[in-house]
C-alpha cells in the first residue's frame, strides 16, 4: 500500500483491529502517522469515512482476490455459468490462497481481527464478521459444491471451511506460523476428496 490515503486507512485499520473502533480517535490516527488532525481531514471526513473506505478497499479485494482464482465474485443467480465451472481443484486452491490472504497480508489480517474482536460490541460489526468470515464464506462454498452438482453441499461446506476458521485464530497464536500455514495447506489439500464423497 502506498500513498497518504493508504497509509491512513492502514494505520487506522492496525488502531481500530487493537483498541477497538470505538476507542480509536481520530487523533490517535493522525499521531500515528505523525501528522495532525487537519492534514488528516484534507483526505478524509471523519472516522467514518476512513471506515467506509476501509469497507470498500475490503470489498474491491475479495472480489480481486476469486477473480485472481478463476472464480465468481457475483451471486449464483448474477453468475450461474461461473459457479458451474469451478472445479474442486479451483475451490482448494482458492482456499489455500485465501488463508494466506487473511493471515498473512497486513490489511486482511487486521480487519479480520477488527471484525473478531468488535463483533461482540456492535451489530454491524457483528454482521460484517458474518459476511467475511463466517456464514458468508460458508454460504459461498455451499454454492460453489451445490452449483457443481455434489450431494450434501452444505455439509461437505462446513466440512471445507471449518479448519481454515479454526486456523485463524491458532495462526494469530502461534509461535511457527510456517507450521500453521503448512498444516492449513495440509488439510486444504486433502479435501480435494470432497467430490468423491
Amino acid at each position: 500500500m502506498g500513498g497518504t490515503k493508504e497509509r491512513i486507512l492502514l494505520t487506522a485499520l492496525r488502531l481500530f483491529a487493537r483498541d477497538g473502533y470505538e476507542a480509536a480517535s481520530v487523533s490517535d490516527i493522525a499521531g500515528e502517522l505523525g501528522m495532525t488532525k487537519g492534514a488528516l481531514y484534507k483526505h478524509y471526513r471523519n472516522k467514518r469515512d476512513i471506515f467506509e473506505s476501509i469497507l470498500a478497499r475490503m470489498e474491491e479485494r475479495d472480489a480481486e482476490q476469486a477473480k485472481e482464482q478463476n472464480l465468481p465474485e457475483g451471486s449464483p443467480d448474477e453468475m450461474a455459468e461461473a459457479y458451474a465451472a469451478a472445479s474442486v481443484d479451483d475451490i482448494v486452491e482458492f482456499a489455500k490462497t485465501m488463508f494466506l490472504y487473511w493471515t498473512q497480508d497486513e490489511f486482511a489480517s487486521q480487519f479480520r481481527k477488527m471484525l473478531t474482536v468488535e463483533q461482540f460490541r456492535s451489530a454491524e460489526m457483528a454482521a460484517l464478521y458474518q459476511q467475511y468470515l463466517a456464514s458468508g464464506p460458508l454460504d459461498y462454498m455451499t454454492e460453489l459444491f451445490a452449483s457443481r452438482g455434489l450431494t450434501r453441499a452444505r455439509e461437505k461446506a462446513a466440512e471445507f471451511y471449518a479448519p481454515m476458521f479454526l486456523l485463524y485464530s491458532v495462526y494469530d497464536g502461534a509461535e511457527d506460523k510456517a507450521a500453521v500455514a503448512s498444516l492449513a495447506d495440509g488439510m486444504l489439500e486433502g479435501m480435494r476428496r470432497i467430490a468423491d464423497d
